[in-house]
């Protein structure tokens, strides 16, 4: 049975390439940190700008949102070379792990909601969400690929000629 489970989300332990550099992923994490709070801070703008009520709203603050992005994206950016090594189809299983990861940081909005907080606000937090997963699966997958490994080539042995 656990063999069947982990077929099904392709975790082998065979990954059948080489991983992404060291170089290439702290690449792609500081494309992340940088790519996700810019897309916050426009969506932030254009939040306030279509809904004057959500203007100083306490989670659109860029002290509030900052940290909280920041420590995602860094785990997400931990996440991706450990994924890398744990399944011959990182990209397939990474990005579902990405929309797994961004429904369940949906849960505290949806408290946020439930709390009575401004629904307009809320759904672009919601928003924010999607947009830090939208940027960071692809800095990651697409700035710190996997690599095919390197092939050795066989030389087939001559006899000796005497």
């Amino acid at each position: 049975m656990l063999e069947t489970a982990m077929s099904l989300v392709h975790l082998d332990f065979a990954p059948n390439h080489r991983q992404p550099s060291g170089g290439r992923v702290m690449l792609a994490t500081v494309v992340s940190i940088a790519g996700s709070l810019l897309a916050d801070a426009l969506l932030v703008v254009i939040a306030q700008a279509i809904f004057h009520s959500t203007k100083g709203y306490p989670h659109f603050q860029f002290a509030d949102y900052a940290k909280l992005t920041i420590i995602g994206v860094l785990i997400a950016c931990a996440a991706w070379p450990i994924t890398t090594r744990i399944t011959s189809q990182p990209r397939w299983m990474f990005f579902r792990m990405a929309v797994l990861v961004t429904l369940v940081l949906w849960l505290p909005d949806v408290y946020l909601l439930i709390k009575g907080q401004p629904g307009k606000a809320v759904a672009f937090l919601f928003v924010m969400h999607l947009a830090i997963a939208l940027v960071t699966y692809n800095a990651l997958v697409r700035l710190a690929p996997i690599r095919a490994l390197r092939h050795t080539s066989h030389r087939r042995v001559q006899p000796v000629q005497r």
